[in-house]
């Protein structure tokens, strides 16, 4: 369950907002909008007039893409450069080494940089939730031959030991890496020592799978879609059927990058944020996304691929169509961009449950740390989006364990299936 929100901002007026974004988006791409519109004269002007944010391959890249192709970035004074990378490691060195200011990213990645788990270690910031829900776990075309074709049917599957079998996730800390892990053990496999996991680029998932490299993958959209498209593989579950309504990618930098510009920081926010509105206010506007992002810059795929499942048309590939209820969402009259601070805590349980955290930490203390509320609260005051009630949600995961950041100590060592 999440929290309620204050009721500042009903559906009519959300729709009315979508609106006024869409003109206000239509005026600053003319170039009819002054760069420094949204902004007083002097202290709070953007230290940085252009910014370098990175985006791997990914539907859910969007918001950041379509805050710099609308115009919107102007509007806050800041130009957004849109760079495409190869990897989630690429992204982590980038954003270490100053060459990204900031990046759409990984939300376990950005705490694993943080505590220098499997990599460099260097403070970092969470500036916002990019979006909820939306990605998924493909099986291969061979798997469902063998009858595996949903958890428990894979679990019988992996039980006879007849093979090894291998799943792919896209980065050790990262959001799908913790999705795949909390998935197959709901169904009694232990990831760690059942199955042999690899770590995939997103854009590589399609055609490692083709050549058989992995019976399975955890990715985000559109290469699940793609899969069963191309008929390699089928999707066994959503990851919203995991945990509804769950964090996903995130707008991150370095902490160094914040304290140095955090008006920069703050624009790049409301942009953001504003172009979130935006995707969100209407079908159109989603489809128009798809569109967009489908382009050999950004996603570079068919755009149907994208559009599909961008606007909750889902298929398994097994034969099953329906409309998805918790697709992927990038505001959603606000609910999604918030930092929670459990949000941020629920990555280190599972870092901890699965041995990439040798120790407990002090898990509040390092999401404290990690999002950026206070900077947050006040870009959302400029666009108009409500924040929640309080820093913290609850939420009932898909074995029915509530997770709500009360005692993370005590959750993360209250798996019977951990490393």
């Amino acid at each position: 369950m999440t929290e309620k929100y204050d009721a500042n901002l009903s559906r009519r007026s959300f729709l009315k907002q979508g609106a006024a974004v869409s003109s206000a988006a239509a005026v600053a791409a003319s170039g009819l909008l002054p760069a420094s519109s949204a902004w007083a004269a002097g202290s709070d002007k953007p230290e940085l007039t252009e910014v370098n944010i990175g985006f791997i391959p990914l539907t859910d890249c969007s918001s950041v893409v379509m805050a710099s192709v609308l115009g919107l970035d102007k509007k806050y004074g800041i130009k957004i450069n849109a760079t495409k990378e190869a990897s989630w490691a690429g992204v982590r060195d980038k954003l270490v080494n100053g060459e990204l200011h900031a990046a759409h990213v990984l939300y376990g990645l950005v705490y694993g940089v943080h505590l220098g788990v499997g990599g460099p270690k260097k403070d970092m910031a969470i500036l916002m939730t990019l979006n909820h829900n939306g990605q998924a776990i493909t099986l291969s075309n061979e798997l469902r031959d063998k009858g595996a074709v949903d958890g428990p049917s894979l679990a019988k599957l992996i039980a006879k030991k007849d093979k090894e079998y291998t799943f792919a996730q896209t980065f050790p800390t990262g959001t799908h890496a913790m999705w795949l892990y909390y998935w197959l053990a709901a169904q009694g496999i232990n990831p760690m020592k059942d199955v042999k996991t690899i770590v995939v680029p997103p854009p590589q998932m399609v055609a490692n799978m083709r050549v058989g490299n992995m019976d399975g993958y955890c990715v985000g959209e559109p290469w699940n879609q793609r899969a069963i498209i191309d008929k390699i593989g089928f999707t066994a579950t959503t990851t919203q059927d995991i945990w509804a309504d769950h964090p996903e990618k995130v707008l991150g930098a370095t902490a160094e990058f914040v304290a140095k510009y955090p008006n920069t920081a703050r624009a790049m926010i409301c942009a953001i944020l504003e172009a979130s509105m935006w995707i969100d206010a209407s079908a159109a506007n989603r489809s128009k996304t798809a569109e967009t992002v489908s382009a050999k810059a950004y996603v570079n795929t068919d755009t149907d691929v994208i559009r599909s499942r961008m606007i909750g048309q889902y298929e398994n590939g097994l034969g099953k169509t329906w409309s998805e209820k918790n697709y992927m969402k990038f505001y959603n009259d606000g609910t999604v961009n918030f930092p929670y601070l459990s949000d941020g805590m629920w990555f280190l349980t599972q870092h901890k449950r699965w041995g990439l955290l040798k120790g407990d930490v002090d898990y509040l203390g390092v999401a404290k740390k990690i999002n950026q509320i206070e900077l947050y609260k006040q870009a959302a005051a400029i666009v108009k989006a409500p924040i929640p009630k309080s820093d913290m949600r609850s939420s009932k995961l898909i074995d029915g364990v509530v997770w709500d950041g009360k005692d993370p100590k005590k959750y993360a060592e209250s798996f019977k299936i951990k490393a």
